[in-house]
């Protein structure tokens, strides 16, 4: 069974699943709906996607407004740097963010909760990233905050992150807040 890890941001869980190994190698149950439920996160994931990325690579701070999107992560290969950002006016942790390595060794996973903005950096050669998806993919409500934000200030471990056209031009929290839905 997998264990629930507390996160300081009201709804993010880190999961750490229980590893079977032996000689011949390892088994992970990655997900469960029973026992997700469990451990107090509810969602239904409609879709599946996979990216694989070259150290110094920073993908974020994504999300989708209407209907929002949760997100379950979890690092296949490699090494990365996963960061969550509360963008939920009415929360208790409202942009404060946080950061959680997830490998390859560990396979823990992290739940995003819809409402928040989501970002990796690659900290290892080459990472394989999965996440699962609660919503749709859609180009007409896909968003995104800048990487460097002074207002939200993440902390990155990279200092020169490798950034698509998308991600360097993103806007910064202050300019779309009155115009995000939660």
């Amino acid at each position: 069974m997998a264990r629930r890890l507390e996160t300081q941001l009201d709804g993010v869980v880190l999961i750490e699943p229980e590893v079977h190994g032996d000689d011949r190698g390892f088994l992970v149950e990655t997900f469960r709906d029973n026992g997700w439920r469990e451990l107090g996160v509810e969602v239904e994931f409609v879709q599946e996607n996979h990216s694989r990325s070259g150290r110094g690579i920073l993908r974020g701070l994504h999300f989708q407004t209407r209907p929002g999107q949760a997100k379950l992560v979890r690092c296949l290969r490699g090494l990365i740097w996963d960061v969550a950002v509360d963008l939920r006016r009415d929360s208790p942790t409202h942009r404060r963010w946080e950061g959680y390595e997830l490998d390859d060794a560990r396979h823990r996973q992290l739940f995003v909760p819809a409402g928040f903005g989501h970002g990796f950096c690659v900290l290892s050669d080459q990472a394989d990233v999965a996440y699962k998806l609660s919503s749709y993919y859609d180009p007409t409500t896909e968003a995104g905050i800048a990487w460097d934000d002074p207002d939200v200030r993440v902390e990155w471990p990279i200092s020169e992150p490798i950034l698509s056209e998308r991600d360097r031009t993103a806007p910064r929290l202050a300019e779309i807040a009155d115009t995000l839905p939660w």
